[in-house]
């Protein structure tokens, strides 16, 4: 089993950044297949931005305002967001996929507004 628990939501002006952290613990030993997906409101869950052992691939709105990365020693999974907009509102969930099973956590919300 593994545990994910998101953080660094909050709310915060057009323009401005926030960084989501997703911990891990758990029977995990690498993060090698990752996402973040967004939930707005009144939509479905939809994927913003996925790290695997090929690379890194962004929705189109998030392309050169969001990143990625995974810390290893750490196993956990981070994405920087800048330049946010009111459409970037939503809950925020990590994923990982491991040993042929999708773990998620409980999300965390993000709201843009001035």
């Amino acid at each position: 089993q593994v545990q994910l628990v998101e953080s660094g939501g909050g709310l915060v002006q057009p323009g401005g950044s926030l960084r989501l952290s997703c911990t891990t613990s758990g029977n995990l030993f690498e993060i090698s297949d990752t996402g973040w997906y967004r939930q707005a409101p009144g939509k479905q869950r939809e994927l913003v931005a996925n790290f695997t052992s090929y690379g890194t691939n962004y929705e189109d709105s998030i392309k050169g305002r969001f990143t990625i990365f995974v810390d290893s020693a750490k196993k956990a999974v981070f994405l920087q967001m800048n330049r946010l907009k009111p459409e970037d509102t939503g809950i925020y969930y990590c994923k990982i996929y491991h040993q042929a099973t999708n773990y998620w956590g409980q999300g965390t919300q993000v709201t843009v507004s001035s």
